[in-house]
């Protein structure tokens, strides 16, 4: 097993994973690509923007250097926006070995065509590159704190899945693996436009019976065009699937959640995005996830609402409305 891991990502969640893979013993490199953000970083041993008080651990170094990257481990883990992921990658390739292995911590859908993450490994480094999902229920902060966390990893071979867990394994931190790549893909990914929903549902100030609803039929949804996609309906129960739904949804650790609270409480969207101040990745989410729910035929209400409501305007008072004058029907 290397004891050498590259983290693409500089903010709190790349930096919570360099933090831990350092606590474990592993020699870990974590690249940003703001080369003042970096320096900071050096001279602060700790990320005061994201997660404040967090020192670094000696094991973990620091680069703005792609070349750096690619010459200090074979084993890269992208954590960067899914709408920089593949030009990330696109910039990596020629840097890198034949031996390469790509291990990503982003959560989304490739925006140019709704595609799932893993066809843009396939597609930038070839099929035969070991590739790999690290998702589930886990905020950065608890994570950089060694708060007691579990999550899913998914690969297209298992030893990679293997590999990736005994470096991320911990006393503290329970990384189980997983053989259901797309099914982990499509619930990290839609679960923060059901949480946007729940957001919106709970600063409109409808309490915990609409958030329940919200999470339960959202489930729903996301097993339908899990399974649509080819992800197995059984992943959907678990870390990457409810787990992570859960999360997201009910704690305002959560952007996405924060996003729609802030929407539900009347603010416009450009005055809840300027509050939140990092990415959102619900809001690209929301419409890649309604496109492909049309593409399919796949009904996903919550998800039409919460697009309407990003893209057109719509009055969030008035989504929720449009989901209670629904057709009334079985639940299953």
């Amino acid at each position: 097993m290397t004891n050498k891991i590259a983290v693409l990502g500089a903010g709190s969640w790349g930096t919570a994973l360099a933090m831990l893979a350092a606590r474990n013993g592993c020699q870990t490199l974590l690249w940003g690509h703001h080369l003042a953000h970096i320096e900071t970083l050096k001279r602060d041993r700790e990320n005061r923007r994201y997660l404040p008080n967090l020192p670094f651990n000696e094991n973990l170094t620091l680069t703005a250097d792609l070349g750096e990257v690619a010459a200090f481990s074979d084993l890269i883990l992208v954590s960067v926006p899914s709408h920089a992921f593949k030009d990330t990658l696109q910039k990596l390739k020629p840097l890198v070995s034949e031996n390469v292995k790509i291990a990503w911590a982003t959560k989304g859908f490739n925006k140019e065509n709704g595609g799932l993450l893993h066809e843009i490994v396939a597609e930038v480094f070839g099929s035969q590159t070991p590739a790999a999902l690290i998702s589930g229920p886990s905020f950065a902060k608890e994570v950089a704190a060694d708060l007691p966390t579990a999550i899913a990893i998914a690969a297209t071979q298992p030893e990679f899945a293997a590999q990736l867990a005994t470096i991320m394994h911990s006393d503290r931190f329970r990384a189980y693996t997983n053989n259901d790549l797309i099914g982990v893909e499509v619930g990290g990914a839609v679960k923060n436009v059901m949480a946007i929903a729940a957001g919106i549902a709970d600063g409109l100030g409808f309490g915990a019976n609409t958030r329940a609803a919200l999470i339960t039929r959202g489930l729903n949804e996301i097993i339908r065009l899990g399974v649509q996609l080819g992800g197995k309906q059984d992943t959907f129960m678990g870390l990457a699937g409810l787990g992570d739904l859960l999360l997201t949804c009910t704690d305002n650790q959560s952007r996405n959640r924060r996003f729609g609270l802030a929407l539900g409480q009347g603010k416009s969207f450009e005055q809840a995005k300027e509050e939140i101040g990092q990415e959102i990745e619900g809001v690209s989410a929301a419409k890649q996830t309604f496109l492909l729910a049309q593409k399919f035929g796949i009904e996903m209400p919550i998800t039409e609402q919460t697009y309407k409501v990003l893209y057109e305007g719509l009055a969030p008072r008035e989504a929720v409305q449009n989901l209670l004058a629904r057709e009334q029907k079985a639940e299953s």
